[in-house]
């Protein structure tokens, strides 16, 4: 199946690889199969992306705590709604495998959307949207009448930086009976650094918005109360190092023991979950 993506959309192939070599992997952390059959299935290269087994590590590690998230809130919301914002071709609608009390709505550019219809089977109660997640049109097309869990993975930094608090708001003022935002976010400083990036060079993607500090948001966004955040490097449970081969968990040593603890480093990014 070719794939023809530029851009940012086309960053998605990483994140898909990622997930994949992950699911390949002796012990995974995460274990997306899907992703592992929808990258046979595409016509794509995905060596120039350079995604090595540590890159994997970190996306399937970020992957398992949004889905822990989603899970959380799924249990104490069995009637409620899920905006799946930049969803790419990630398969978490299909992990979560959400009751037949969720509407799950997969909201991406029309390409991607086109995409993901391509390699994906319809579920009931799951709708993709093809739009721009900036463009606030989209919105009115979404049931305001359940409680909300807005899921935004690997696509804050992409947004520019009046685009995002302004996203928020629009989220906070359309949904009245109010739910949670889970997204992650990098620093400003790697936002400025990030041009060397080999998935950015190779795609043309640019990153725009950074966020030093989740805590910061609320004062852009009334409404807006930040419930829980994780730094970048601290996403690995206990048993994961065991589970890793030798150079991968000295590697996740170094990140969760050394990296996070510098002060340069360990406001690197964040993974964060707000309620309004």
């Amino acid at each position: 199946m070719k794939v023809s993506l530029t851009g940012t959309a086309e960053t998605l192939l990483a994140t898909l690889c990622a997930r994949a070599v992950d699911a390949r992997s002796p012990h995974p952390l995460l274990g997306d199969t899907s992703a592992a059959e929808v990258v046979e299935r595409l016509d794509y290269d995905f060596a120039k992306l350079r995604v090595t087994p540590a890159t994997a590590v970190g996306i399937a590690l970020r992957a398992r705590l949004f889905d822990r998230w989603v899970r959380a809130f799924l249990a104490d919301h069995p009637e409620s709604t899920v905006l799946h914002l930049g969803c790419g071709l990630d398969s978490r609608v299909l992990r979560i495998a959400p009751g037949p009390g969720v509407r799950w709505f997969d909201v991406d550019q029309p390409e991607v959307a086109e995409l993901r219809a391509r390699v994906y089977p319809e579920r009931a109660g799951h709708r993709v949207l093809g739009a721009s997640v900036a463009d606030e049109d989209w919105l009115a097309l979404v049931p305001a009448d359940r409680p909300v869990l807005v899921v935004a993975e690997g696509l804050a930094m992409y947004l520019g930086e009046e685009e995002g608090p302004a996203l928020l708001r629009a989220l906070v003022r359309r949904f009245p009976l109010g739910g949670q935002v889970v997204f992650d976010s990098y620093s400003r400083a790697v936002v400025r650094m990030s041009g060397p990036l080999p998935v950015l060079r190779e795609t043309g993607a640019r990153m725009r918005w950074g966020v030093d500090d989740p805590r910061e948001l609320p004062d852009l966004v009334p409404g807006l109360r930040l419930v829980e955040s994780v730094k970048a490097y601290e996403t690995a449970d206990p048993g994961d190092h065991r589970r890793l081969p030798l150079g991968l968990r000295l590697r996740l040593l170094l990140d969760t023991r050394v990296l996070a603890r510098l002060p340069v480093t360990r406001r690197v990014g964040h993974i964060s979950r707000f309620a309004f």
